[in-house]
């Protein structure tokens, strides 16, 4: 059995605060120990996000702007606890999440059906965040039908990009392997080279949010990269 980390991030700028994915659903963290359907494995949560934030003397309301890689459960927990901040989504995303009838395969309406009342910017591609170039939107359709990843450059530590699910291991990159599960293989394919791109045009470290061993290296919260 392979095992996963699922990380939330804290992005920091001066015109506002933003969260980039959100994590497992806190009703998970309810009971120690206790475990939940994973979609074909267990999951654990020992604190919840919020949890968490409260030791950052943070909310979950303290967002100016709240973005998830894409609708699975992993990312968008705890979608219903966010207040205030605007939802950016690409379309596709938000289509397959709300529109009526069935959601997509691998979407749970009760875990971010809150988000339906929330402000929300409908993104159609890349997006600037903040309007100055250090904290950018890519779009990278495949995982999902609006799928996106996150740039972000950082002064001293330099520009990252946060993976989603485009990859979900480090070997998945080496061997550019699609999951049977994705949406869509093609799009899949021609957003790893479009990121791969990216990468090697701004130098940017990619962070596999999913790879278990690269997330033990990083720096955890109450640190933080500048």
């Amino acid at each position: 059995m392979r095992e996963l980390a699922v990380p939330c991030y804290v992005i920091e700028h001066p015109r506002g605060r933003m969260l980039w994915d959100g994590g497992l659903p806190s009703a998970l963290a309810s009971t120690p120990g206790r475990q939940g359907d994973g979609g074909g494995g267990a999951v654990r949560l020992n604190q919840t996000l919020a949890q968490q934030l409260a030791a950052l003397n943070l909310d979950l309301g303290a967002f100016d702007v709240v973005a998830f890689s894409h609708m699975h459960f992993d990312p968008v927990g705890i979608a219903n606890e966010v207040g205030g901040g605007t939802l950016l989504i690409q379309r596709a995303e938000h289509d397959a999440a709300f529109a009526d009838g069935a959601a997509a395969p691998g979407f749970d309406r009760k875990l971010y059906d809150g988000l339906r009342a929330a402000p929300a910017q409908i993104l159609d591609g890349d997006h600037d965040v903040f309007g100055d170039g250090r904290v950018r939107i890519i779009a990278a359709p495949g995982h999902t039908p609006g799928h996106q990843v996150l740039f972000v450059r950082l002064a001293e530590t330099g520009p990252i990009v946060l993976s989603g699910d485009l990859y979900h291991f480090a070997v998945s990159r080496q061997l550019r392997r699609v999951p049977p599960f994705n949406v869509d293989a093609v799009q899949t394919i021609a957003s790893m080279r479009r990121v791969e791109s990216l990468l090697e045009e701004t130098q940017a470290t990619l962070w596999i949010e999913h790879e278990l061993a690269e997330f033990e290296q990083l720096k955890h919260a109450p640190e933080y990269y500048r």
